[in-house]
């Protein structure tokens, strides 16, 4: 397929993300009270997942802690929510009204009014427990300088995405880490195989600061999963001078709520940081399990491996833990399941319902 003229990149970004038509007036005093507004989940899946960020300055970040804190717990929330200075970053659970009580705390804040969550829906509770925690960053990437309010790439949206990333003169980049990636990416993708978002920044700088001029591509497209780490690294890309840098807006999961599987450029699930471990199309729950020694995913084949051992040890880990730690992780299993038998949750239980 003839690719695109290369002299107007930025219109692929800016000619389909439309501009939601405004609320009827009729909607506003609800919106004002409840905030964003929250799906309704289906039978099968009654527990609401909301992912949502938002680079804005908190001065006062550490003062909204503890009130955060006793909203979401009155709500019976579960999850984690970062604060930092330069925002708020976090996914929670838990049933519709409660979701939607957290929509209304936000409403309440002209910093996060315009918040915009990612909704999706699970079984079970996605989380054990609701923690409100003090950062330095929302995502750590470790670069004081990146301005990730006016300094950033340019937003794509779902529906124009694809249309970016088939240009020849596109280079599509994965920001996320390596254990990620390897569970499923977008077609023809790089990976940078870096173990921490803290990494990103060194491969730019000895990948793509080494390409030759003739090399470098026209346009370049970043994604991960919800939008955040590429608010950071193309924040750090434009801030080196690079042109024509792309984002995909929502990330990942906005991708796989809005484009149909059959249009999908997408392979395989999407790693996600809490109990279901992967999504795929639709954002339906994945099949993998997660190794709570090490978090890595696992497939059926890894749980078959004789080093796998719920709980405790499996193919990724086996070498990485001593004997004292695989005992610790023994323990705390047996708690786990002495807890599930008095109907209570273990406070360290980051573990899924197989066992």
């Amino acid at each position: 397929m003839t690719a695109p003229p290369v002299s107007s990149p930025i219109e692929i970004a800016t000619d389909i993300g439309q501009v939601p038509p405004m609320m009827n007036k009729t909607d506003a005093p609800d919106m004002a009270a409840q905030g964003v507004p929250v799906p309704q989940p289906d039978g099968a899946h009654e527990v609401v997942v909301a992912a949502f960020y938002k680079f804005v300055a908190l001065p006062d970040f550490e003062t909204l802690q503890s009130g955060l804190q006793k909203h979401c717990e009155a709500a019976s929330l579960f999850g984690t929510i970062l604060l930092a200075g330069e925002g708020i970053n976090g996914t929670i659970c838990g049933s519709h009204a409660g979701v939607q009580a957290l929509m209304g705390w936000f409403a309440a804040d002209p910093r996060f009014a315009d918040i915009a969550p990612k909704f999706s829906f699970a079984p079970d509770m996605a989380f054990h427990r609701m923690k409100v925690r003090l950062k330095r960053e929302i995502v750590t990437m470790g670069q004081a300088d990146i301005d990730p309010v006016g300094n950033v790439g340019t937003y794509v949206s779902p529906e124009a995405w694809n249309a970016l990333i088939d240009r020849d003169d596109t280079l599509l980049i994965d920001t996320r880490n390596d254990y990620e990636v390897a569970i499923g990416s977008f077609e023809n993708a790089i990976d940078p195989k870096t173990a921490s978002f803290r990494d990103f920044p060194a491969w730019v700088d000895n990948y793509l600061e080494s390409l030759p001029d003739t090399e470098r591509p026209k346009n370049i497209a970043m994604f991960c999963t919800g939008g955040i780490r590429c608010e950071k690294a193309t924040a750090y890309l434009v801030g080196k001078g690079y042109e024509n840098v792309f984002h995909l807006q929502g990330g990942i999961l906005k991708y796989l709520e809005n484009v149909p599987e059959q249009d999908s450029k997408w392979q395989g699930d999407c790693f996600v940081f809490d109990q279901r471990v992967s999504v795929r199309h639709g954002l339906a729950p994945g099949d993998y399990d997660m190794c709570h020694a090490c978090r890595m995913p696992l497939t059926a084949a890894d749980k078959q491996n004789t080093a796998y051992e719920h709980g405790v040890a499996c193919p990724h880990c086996i070498d990485r833990h001593s004997d004292n730690d695989r005992a610790r992780f023994r323990e705390r299993q047996k708690q786990i399941r002495l807890a599930r038998l008095r109907g209570q949750k273990h406070i360290g239980g980051r573990d899924s319902t197989n066992d």
